[in-house]
């Protein structure tokens, strides 16, 4: 696919088919999130965590459905796949890990859009796994490392071809 068309079919994905996705499509999905810059490139403090079990997934939304004070919501969208991007907290540079898991997960939503999968950032996840401790044990996730970054991946229930045309809607300065 190329690559600006790529860019122009992604959109957040909010319904998901039960189907889970393979595991070479998931493969690819991690591969170009590992390919995202890494601030003062600290590859070693950043921290990726698939989930796929259906228990832990329910667990997770339910816990979020609590806290939205909406308990029949449905925040994870019945996406069979989420992955939390964590990362080290660096005191130098604050906030980097929440910079390098968004740079991570753009990656793998325009991937997942090339393979015509469906993706959706979300940090509802991030919140609870933030404030679960019991969610955020069952991550065991390495020594010092927070959740900052949720990505939904799945079939969508409606695919992917609305291509639209790419549009400036962010206000832009140039200085020369």
């Amino acid at each position: 696919m190329e690559f600006m068309k790529t860019i122009a079919m992604r959109k957040s994905t909010r319904s998901y088919k039960s189907e889970q996705i393979n595991d070479e499509n998931l493969n690819t999905i991690l591969t170009a999130g590992c390919a995202a810059p890494i601030g003062m490139g600290a590859y070693n403090a950043v921290h990726i965590t698939v989930i796929q079990n259906p228990d832990m997934l329910a667990r997770i939304s339910k816990a979020i459905a609590n806290l939205m004070g909406n308990p029949k919501a449905n925040p994870l969208y019945s996406a069979p796949t989420l992955v939390i991007v964590s990362g080290k907290p660096n005191a130098k540079a604050p906030n980097i890990e929440i910079a390098n898991a968004s740079c991570i997960v753009e990656n793998m939503t325009l991937a997942a859009t090339n393979l015509n999968l469906g993706s959706v950032y979300v940090m509802g996840p991030v919140i609870v796994l933030n404030t679960d401790k019991e969610l955020l044990k069952d991550l065991n996730l390495p020594e010092g490392f927070v959740p900052a970054a949720g990505l939904l991946l799945g079939h969508p229930t409606e695919a992917l071809t609305k291509e639209e045309e790419l549009k400036q809607t962010i206000t832009l300065n140039t200085i020369k």
